[in-house]
């Protein structure tokens, strides 16, 4: 099983023994697995502390001596909190560096709303020059990475704890979806960490004799629409799965592409409204309605519609 926490630490410590130009910056998290780099890179390593506005300041100044910082820290925190910072300071600035986060959605389930993060990739989308992934297993977020963190762009990187398991490698490129299966009567779209519920989903429809195509989204921006679309024209029926606000989440840009072409039938599953509920992270996306079964249920109702 993937996880992405140490995945960056493995990758900070490579990138670093390779480009003397990293610098990592953190918000008093994450010490432990970046002790190495730490230990190894010392005039490169800081924690800045519970400051997150600051830790943006600091690697903008950071990016403007032509470093490339890493900044890294809980979701909610450094982009939502932060935004105007990432905003005045790197999108005005024409400055380039990279926001890593772990704590995304439901991660932190159990500390309650202010921990839960789902609208990061709407804000960072909004931005110019901005680079916005959201991948589920370490392989997806080493080699997204490395292409295109010393690009000239801002790249957020939305870490998961509840990462799947499928094996991507050789298939992973920015800025280009993955059909994860094929099928001719659904289309259903994952995106990051819901692709472990919509594989689930796939199986138990394609047993009864479904045919389903299954396409995974690690890279939100620049958006692969050209596959999305193709599939879409063939099945004339999509699921969106996200655990994203409804607000500008995939399915948005999804619409947007699909908006002047022919009929079809659409479904966004995602998180209508803020849940203030605390919990384990499958119950709280059991409220959210983002659980194999809901995705199963919907996808009967519309290939019953096709039907009918």
């Amino acid at each position: 099983m993937s996880n992405l926490r140490q995945a960056f630490a493995d990758k900070m410590l490579s990138v670093g023994a390779q480009d003397p130009r990293l610098v990592v910056m953190v918000g008093d998290i994450s010490h432990g697995i970046l002790k190495p780099f730490a230990a190894e890179y010392p005039q490169r390593y800081y924690n800045v502390g519970i400051c997150e506005p600051t830790i943006v300041g600091m690697a903008a100044g950071i990016a403007s001596t032509g470093l490339v910082p890493v900044a890294h820290t809980i979701a909610p925190f450094l982009i939502e909190r932060s935004f105007e910072q990432i905003k005045l300071d790197f999108a005005y600035q024409q400055l380039a560096g990279n926001f890593i986060t772990v704590g995304g959605a439901f991660d932190y389930a159990q500390l309650g709303c202010s921990h839960h993060c789902y609208n990061d990739i709407a804000l960072m989308c909004q931005l110019d020059n901005t680079v916005v992934t959201s991948p589920a297993s370490d392989y997806e977020f080493s080699e997204l990475f490395s292409q295109c963190y010393d690009q000239g762009t801002i790249n957020y990187f939305k870490l998961t704890e509840n990462p799947h398991s499928i094996d991507f490698t050789g298939k992973v490129e920015l800025g280009k979806a993955i059909v994860v299966e094929q099928g001719n009567d659904l289309t259903l779209i994952a995106v990051g960490p819901q692709l472990k519920q919509a594989v689930s989903a796939y199986e138990n429809l394609t047993a009864h004799g479904h045919s389903v195509e299954l396409i995974y989204i690690h890279t939100i921006k620049p958006f692969d629409a050209q596959t999305v679309i193709d599939s879409i024209a063939k099945t004339r029926a999509v699921i969106v799965c996200e655990e994203l606000s409804e607000h500008g989440g995939v399915y948005d840009v999804v619409m947007r592409h699909w908006a002047s072409r022919d009929k079809a039938q659409f479904k966004q599953l995602a998180i209508k409204e803020m849940i203030h509920d605390y919990g384990t992270y499958e119950q709280l996306c059991q409220v959210a309605g983002l659980t194999e079964k809901h995705i199963s249920d919907h996808a009967i109702t519309m290939l019953e519609k096709k039907k009918a």
